[in-house]
């Protein structure tokens, strides 16, 4: 921006719309720099330069050439819209309270307790089953080996192993109802 706009501003105070066009082609490289400065968000800026201009329009009758230059004019405005959007923004402290009372999706103290008392009662039903049945339930549910996998291992048929299994869970589940 290197010329006076005053006369610009004038007639876009009467409501002269080629003014308006005029004015905002000859200015808005400078004043999207501005914004663009403050902002550092280009879509940001593009945002804030068309409520710049909005103001413009609706102020220009009060710009007086002879308080100030017309360029300081049109640069105060869009230093001063630019501030105001910084200042729109939320809090990056909003954000941080709002994450920390975010539910947390894990069991709460309480049902902790539980999940570990029931975890110690499994542990102990697992003591009354046979070593080799034992060990054929914690491979199975809890490492996911196949039946056929473990018939394998324990060098037994498939149906023999499904029966160990079957067998054991019984076992476990009336241990755990007691």
């Amino acid at each position: 921006m290197t010329g006076d706009f005053a006369d610009l501003i004038g007639r876009v105070a009467l409501g002269d719309r080629k003014a308006f066009a005029a004015l905002y082609n000859q200015t808005s490289p400078k004043l999207l720099a501005i914004c663009l400065r403050i902002l550092g968000s280009r879509n940001e800026a593009e945002e804030v330069l068309q409520e710049v201009y909005i103001k413009i329009w609706q102020r220009a009758g009060v710009f007086t050439a002879g308080s100030s230059t017309s360029v300081a004019w049109l640069a105060a405005i869009a230093r001063n819209q630019s501030i105001d959007a910084i200042r729109a923004r939320k809090p990056v402290a909003d954000e941080i309270d709002r994450a920390l009372d975010l539910a947390d999706g894990g069991p709460d103290p309480e049902a902790q307790v539980v999940i570990k008392d029931e975890g110690r009662r499994i542990d102990t039903c697992m003591e009354e089953l046979e070593a080799d049945r034992a060990v054929a339930v914690k491979r199975a549910y809890v490492e996911g080996l196949s039946y056929q996998e473990l018939a394998d291992q324990f060098g037994v048929p498939l149906n023999t192993m499904r029966t160990w299994l079957r067998r054991s869970l019984l076992k476990l589940r009336e241990c755990m109802e007691r």
